[in-house]
């Protein structure tokens, strides 16, 4: 019960790797509240809180923070994806990632620092693909660059009152890989040859996020801050050859 005692606001925890942080962290004692777009989300884990909110809109975020008050940890997660080249994307996509991915996520701490407690944790949602693009995925990717830059900033900034990281997770089973994969011409090829690439020999699961994020959140991270945490199961690791065809 490493959460025992701390409140946590958890954006985009209804489903995907949200949803695996808001349940390891109830597990492990905290008062959660998770937000969205939806009105009733359905199905929400047996004490997790809900706030109708787009983080997009600093007067939502706002809003998403005075209801939930003084917090301890805030894990910024909400996020979107649209599979363009820059050539393809639309300024609606633009408008999209952007809004979503970057501007959420400096809403939701520009709310949150001045209601954080003393020690309170930031860990936002980065990606192996704000370091490494993926194919089409360029606002995603510029987006995620995005994170892990300001993610420096505020543990800089903002030091010691408060910690922030960021967590970079490599292929996780959420609906995002799907369509990652759905653009590959043979995406049942493409699977196995990205598993191949992975040392532990699979994705990820919204589990293996939660675990690491349940560290940062807690005391036991107290010396770690302003990093970028990557969980890919090794495949970053790599060299570029397939190592199943070795």
């Amino acid at each position: 019960m490493r959460l025992t005692g701390k409140t946590a606001l958890v954006t985009g925890g209804r489903q995907g790797i949200g949803r695996g942080i808001v349940e390891a962290f109830l597990r492990e004692g905290a008062e959660v509240v998770t937000c969205g777009r939806r009105q009733d989300p359905g199905g929400l884990p047996k004490g997790c809180g809900w706030v109708r909110a787009d983080v997009s809109d600093p007067a939502q975020a706002e809003a998403l923070l005075d209801a939930v008050g003084a917090l301890d940890i805030l894990v910024n997660n909400a996020g979107v994806q649209v599979e363009r080249t820059v050539a393809e994307s639309t300024d609606a996509d633009w408008d999209l990632v952007i809004g979503a991915n970057c501007r959420g996520v400096f809403n939701c701490c520009r709310a949150a620092i001045p209601r954080m407690r003393e020690g309170g944790a930031i860990i936002n949602i980065g990606s192996i693909s704000g370091e490494h693009a993926d194919p089409s995925m360029a606002l995603y990717n510029a987006s995620k660059a995005f994170v892990h830059g300001l993610t420096r900033s505020i543990a800089v900034d903002h030091g010691p009152r408060i910690r922030c990281n960021a967590i970079c997770p490599g292929w996780i089973n959420t609906g995002m890989l799907d369509a990652g994969f759905d653009l590959a011409r043979d995406p049942q090829a493409a699977r196995a040859d990205a598993i191949a690439r992975h040392p532990v020999r699979r994705f990820g699961e919204p589990a293996d996020i939660a675990a690491m994020a349940v560290w940062l959140a807690s005391d036991e991270a107290g010396f770690a801050t302003g990093q970028l945490f990557t969980v890919d199961g090794g495949m970053t690791a790599a060299s570029p050859l397939n190592p199943g065809l070795f």
